[in-house]
């Protein structure tokens, strides 16, 4: 059975539902196919801690935080930027308030009520939704094949349609829909495709077993972590049983990522006591242990202990720890070597997807016109902090917007 429509959106997050919203209001028949029996679950679980929607920071330092992509993306967030987005969830009568981190977040926390408010006024306006449709191919310029799961019934079916809008995410949270599979049946239709990568993920590190099994799930607080010759990011991360992951990990991903890919490794430096002087260390360190431990007489002295110290017992050789300047030296400028990134399924987002030279300025695949994608589908990634969420809905609009060009024109 083939069914005919006239723009299929294949994916259900906030970059497809948003270009849903952007061709329904130009007049346009919409059908939004969703894999899982619902949309919007990623959005869901990024809502679980607090939906952290956008960031409040001015217009450059926001296009700066999407790195080598910030001139592809400055279209995008011209057209929808952080101030829209608050208007747009007003909008949805969601008011938003900006956290002490300069983080926007609806003022009651919570991502379920502005995803129920804004598909409802979706299917209000007209827009019709598919849910336990998973697209498997794209088999014709525009044609679809989806499966499709009733009870436990799964069948194939064909969509035809007059233009596609692509938003299926990227590599993460498979067990969510985002599973990547797209990539290879696009790929075979010569859509020029980037690998896709972890992006704001975890590292591994060679832990000792002693210091795994003690210290997994410890968070390490008030750090600074440095890579490169970049000055260091000041927050907090967590030591897992296979290495460290967290906010500071996940805002120097990218370049540690890519320092693997170059060199096999690559290098945190951690400042275990940022507020205090490396002299004033030393001096406290030199003071008389007495019949103390190491572990004690560094509490008493400079009041690091637990999974701090246990870093020092890890990397700092035992014949120094009786010396102050070296334990100094190592609080201030302790160095742990990463050897691998976590697995992109527990990566909070992926790198990589259609490269931009695939695309044109509507996000229309050069190879088949009336096909576009949108999303993390597409070759860019930025830091947590609202930047991921913005984007995507920045390339809906811009998808949804390029498909009633497209249809107004073909």
């Amino acid at each position: 059975m083939t069914l005919a429509v006239v723009l299929a959106i294949v994916g259900g997050g906030p970059a497809g539902l948003m270009a849903a919203e952007a061709a329904r209001k130009a007049g346009i028949e919409v059908d939004v196919y969703e894999g899982k029996g619902s949309v919007g679950r990623k959005f869901l679980i990024a809502g679980k801690g607090g939906l952290n929607l956008t960031h409040s920071e001015e217009f450059a330092a926001f296009l700066a935080r999407y790195g080598s992509r910030s001139n592809e993306l400055r279209p995008w967030l011209e057209t929808f930027d952080n101030n829209a987005i608050r208007e747009w969830a007003r909008g949805l009568n969601v008011d938003t308030m900006v956290g002490t981190s300069g983080r926007v977040f609806p003022t009651d926390l919570k991502a379920a009520p502005l995803l129920r408010g804004w598909v409802r006024r979706l299917r209000d306006q007209g827009v019709r939704f598919h849910v336990n449709h998973y697209c498997t191919a794209l088999t014709a310029a525009s044609d679809l094949r989806f499966r499709t799961l009733a009870g436990e019934i799964a069948s194939d079916i064909q969509v035809h349609a007059d233009a596609v809008v692509f938003a299926m995410g990227g590599g993460s949270w498979p067990e969510l829909g985002s599973d990547g599979a797209w990539a290879d049946w696009l790929n075979a239709r010569n859509v020029d495709i980037a690998p896709l990568q972890p992006a704001n993920c975890g590292f591994d590190v060679d832990w000792s077993p002693v210091f795994s099994q003690r210290f997994a799930g410890h968070p390490l607080k008030s750090v600074v972590v440095a890579a490169g010759t970049d000055a260091g990011i000041r927050g907090e991360f967590v030591v897992t049983a296979t290495g460290v992951e967290g906010s500071v990990i996940y805002a120097l991903s990218s370049k540690l990522r890519e320092t693997i890919q170059r060199d096999g490794a690559a290098r945190i430096v951690l400042d275990l006591a940022p507020d205090r002087e490396r002299e004033q260390l030393q001096r406290a360190l030199a003071k008389p242990r007495g019949g103390k431990s190491f572990t004690e007489h560094l509490r008493r002295t400079t009041g690091i202990e637990g999974v701090k110290a246990g870093l020092l017992h890890e990397f700092v050789p035992k014949s120094d720890l009786v010396d102050a300047a070296k334990v100094a030296a190592a609080i201030k400028a302790l160095s742990v070597t990463l050897t691998r990134p976590r697995p992109i399924a527990e990566a909070i987002s992926s790198a990589g997807g259609v490269r931009f030279q695939a695309l044109d300025d509507n996000l229309m695949l050069r190879s088949l016109p009336g096909c576009f994608c949108a999303g993390e589908m597409i070759d860019w990634e930025a830091p947590t902090g609202g930047y991921l969420l913005t984007a995507c809905f920045a390339s809906g609009i811009i998808a949804g917007r390029g498909a009633v060009d497209w249809l107004s024109r073909n």
